[in-house]
């Protein structure tokens, strides 16, 4: 199957290669709220292949964070840096795999300026990470070029021009543009998003089973999926290739909250946690959030926007019992759908079976480059993440 591409940033191997890399550089960590989290940080801190291309944790850290573990679940903030030094997010960091079938990305679908977004300008405010809409690119091209300066991730042109892997990828994944302009904020952005284009689950049971090959998946998971598909209703929202789609809803799922499971920095009324209608600004898209992708789950353990949830089982059972967790979102603001599906435990458990093991793609590390050309560790290279990585 053909991947998704923004027509305007036209996928080629030598792109991806250098977004690859870019990704998880952390020497572009250049300019750190503080000095000790220099080139310590990168895409990659926060949207980690063992993690399904998201987060081991409830609220992601990029800079300020220290340690990995074996997924990500051991980072923790530095306890040498200030709370406002330290990067996090208002909501849990989404997953980049599969976002090729998406033309709008996160969870309020704010990047992207064609699609759902081609009559949102005056929601994508100059001076802010959005404004990179402008620029007329899908969600992916436009989130990779506005989002550096917010994540502190800085092109350092004189460095990457002295790097003879880095100067020569641009020159190959650019050849088109003048020498003096292949390297910038721009190319970079377009290159991380080619590279991110082509993280797919496509080696998951049940991608295989679509393929053709019928003993792919188990008996066990084929009756997960036949209740997925069916009596469950969840193929209604998880639709297409990544089982996901540019829909908005309001689930009533709770926002991400201060101290809960090692959560910081939440600021009351946040735009983040009003979803859809945080960026618009229109009352009926208040608390709607986009549908996600939900394959590689079984190394996941935070679910909704704002990990309330800390099991599949408890999202599942959530939407069976289709009660409302946030008192923020009146009744009215839910769908129809959301409606008791009169699920037994055990269909629930054959649901779970079928998304943990049949949407697993056992072999992401193949989206991971071996080294980045700064031999700087990956994707983190604070003191401790370094000791976990087994860097040198």
């Amino acid at each position: 199957m053909t991947i998704p591409q923004d027509p305007n940033n036209p996928l080629a191997p030598e792109k991806v290669a250098l977004g690859k890399l870019l990704f998880h550089e952390t020497r572009l960590g250049e300019i750190p709220k503080s000095p000790i989290n220099l080139y310590t940080y990168s895409c990659a801190s926060c949207h980690i292949a063992e993690a399904g291309f998201q987060s081991g944790l409830a609220q992601a850290i990029g800079e300020g964070g220290s340690g990995f573990g074996l997924y990500g679940e051991a980072r923790i903030p530095s306890f040498l840096c200030e709370a406002d030094s330290i990067d996090v997010q208002p909501i849990r960091a989404p997953s980049v795999m599969n976002t090729a079938y998406q033309d709008v990305v996160l969870w309020n679908g704010g990047f992207g300026a064609t699609g759902v977004n081609a009559n949102t300008q005056s929601s994508w405010t100059p001076g802010t990470p959005l404004e990179a809409n402008f620029l007329g690119y899908e969600g992916l091209e436009s989130l990779a070029i506005g989002s550096q300066e917010k994540h502190r991730i800085i092109i350092d042109t004189t460095w990457l021009a002295a790097d003879s892997t880095y100067k020569s990828l641009f020159t190959l994944a650019f050849p088109d543009l003048p020498q003096e302009e292949r390297i910038s904020k721009n190319t970079a952005g377009l290159a991380i998003a080619a590279y991110e284009r082509t993280i797919l689950a496509n080696q998951a049971p049940f991608q295989r089973w679509l393929k053709g090959e019928k003993k792919a998946m188990t008996a066990d998971e084929k009756a997960g999926a036949k209740l997925f598909f069916g009596k469950a209703k969840c193929g209604g929202c998880h639709t297409g290739p990544a089982l996901n789609s540019t829909a908005f809803y309001a689930l009533g799922m709770s926002d991400l909250q201060n101290g809960i499971s090692g959560v910081i920095n939440i600021k009351p009324g946040n735009t983040e946690s009003k979803g859809r209608g945080g960026f618009t600004g229109i009352d009926s898209d208040l608390y709607r959030f986009k549908v996600p992708q939900i394959y590689n789950l079984k190394d996941v353990k935070f679910f909704g926007h704002g990990s309330s949830f800390t099991s599949l089982t408890d999202v599942i059972k959530y939407k069976n019992n289709a009660v409302s967790q946030n008192p923020n979102v009146a009744v009215s603001r839910l769908p129809k759908k959301f409606a008791p599906l009169k699920l037994t435990d055990d269909e629930i458990g054959e649901i779970v079976n079928f998304i943990e093991n049949a949407l697993y793609d056992p072999s992401l590390k193949r989206y991971v480059p071996f080294s980045v050309p700064s031999g700087n560790c990956i994707p983190d290279n604070d003191t401790q993440a370094k000791f976990d990585r087994g860097c040198n």
